[in-house]
């Protein structure tokens, strides 16, 4: 994988980015590498916890084959300690400019997230173009994003919140979706349950979806 790694690549690589909250160092190796198994190499690991960080550093010294990346970027802080793990990407549930300008001073890929039409025209005014729908659902779904071709037509979105193996084709299939966002492919009985070769399944249904 390229170092200089751009977000549409990042959006494109699979279509399915998987969201994963890791609470024990010790899956984070394993679980990498299952994705990687089932075809999935672009990897957010979220920073929702105080083992993430350590997560990520993990994956990108023992899993030259995955890409990880960190979700629930914030901050500019962050930003920063993402990168400083070895981060080749960032997803952020909302946008900031701080975080914005963080991820672009750090040279890190960065996926805003968006709801409204105001925070896409703010991202886009900062040069950003490949956003994160966020909450998906909640936030108008399918509809939604049918509604953004008009105006936004040359921005692409990874939907993400409520999106599962039931509804990932439907949104997979708009032109302004280059990939979905979820969590499914990594459950948390799977990984407590150090159930690796199911992970490695479901990574080669998503990698399948068309789009």
């Amino acid at each position: 994988m390229a170092v200089n790694l751009t977000a549409l690549e990042v959006m494109r690589d699979a279509p399915v980015i998987p969201v994963i909250v890791l609470h024990d160092v010790k899956d984070a190796v394993p679980l990498a590498r299952a994705l990687v198994a089932g075809g999935i190499r672009m990897l957010e690991v979220t920073l929702r916890t105080r083992e993430a960080l350590e997560c990520i550093e993990l994956i990108a010294k023992e899993v030259p084959e995955a890409v990880p990346g960190a979700g629930t970027i914030r901050s500019a802080a962050d930003a920063q300690a993402a990168a400083l793990a070895g981060a080749k990407f960032g997803v952020s549930p909302g946008y900031t400019r701080a975080v914005g300008k963080a991820c672009h001073d750090l040279g890190l890929p960065l996926l805003p997230g968006v709801a409204t039409g105001s925070e896409i025209m703010l991202a886009q005014e900062d040069g950003f173009t490949e956003l994160k729908f966020f909450p998906a659902l909640q936030a108008g779904g399918l509809a939604m994003l049918k509604a953004w071709q008009g105006p936004f037509g040359e921005v692409k979105f990874c939907p993400t919140g409520g999106i599962h193996a039931g509804n990932a084709a439907e949104f997979l299939a708009l032109s302004n979706v280059a990939c979905v966002g979820g969590s499914w492919i990594v459950p948390t009985d799977a990984i407590a349950a150090g159930d690796w070769p199911r992970i490695t399944a479901l990574a080669r249904e998503a990698s399948q979806l068309a789009r």
